[in-house]
């Protein structure tokens, strides 16, 4: 690994808790993968076993949904939930690093990416040889997902607020 590297994932508060040794050994693990520009990283729904870290570039989160369109028909849209990089987010992936679960959303490269991928398999046997390590890193993802979740609830309130004032300018 590169000092570059390494101060790269050393500089990253999710990997704040890894001494050096324990990021290089976390790093043996990892693939530095490119993609170009608007070319999709992972597809909402298809099976994910791996996380990913930032290294540069920007991602596009999309999520598809389905709207009544009319009284019979209904109609497929893509809605963009937010655009990303390495300084607004550091990882995504890691619910399917967790537990192998189906793409929550679509993520595509707006610009030219570089990541490093992390494999289920790969963290697994790392975790399993290092618990310590792999304890660190469960720990930061766990932080991550209640972040996200903690966000989420709030939006949703938010949502629905809204919803119900519209509704209710609605009946009258």
């Amino acid at each position: 690994m590169s000092n570059d590297d390494m101060n790269f994932l050393s500089e990253i508060t999710f990997f704040k808790e890894l001494n050096p040794a324990e990021i290089e050994k976390f790093f043996s693990i990892l693939k530095r993968v490119k993609f170009r520009e608007n070319e999709t990283i992972v597809t909402e729904g298809e099976e994910g076993y791996t996380m990913y870290i930032f290294r540069e570039g920007v991602v596009q989160v999309v999520s598809h949904i389905t709207l009544k369109v009319g009284s019979h028909k209904w109609s497929d849209a893509e809605k963009s939930i937010a655009s990303l990089d390495a300084k607004q987010m550091s990882v995504f992936g890691e619910m399917s690093l967790i537990t192998g679960a189906p793409r929550s959303a679509t993520i595509k490269a707006i610009t030219p990416c570089i990541l490093y991928e992390i494999n289920k398999d790969d963290f697994d046997a790392l975790a399993i040889r290092e618990p310590l390590i792999g304890y660190k890193i469960m720990k930061e993802l766990s932080g991550v997902l209640s972040n996200r979740i903690k966000n989420m609830n709030g939006t949703i309130l938010k949502l629905t607020t809204a919803l119900s004032i519209a509704l209710s300018k609605k009946k009258k």
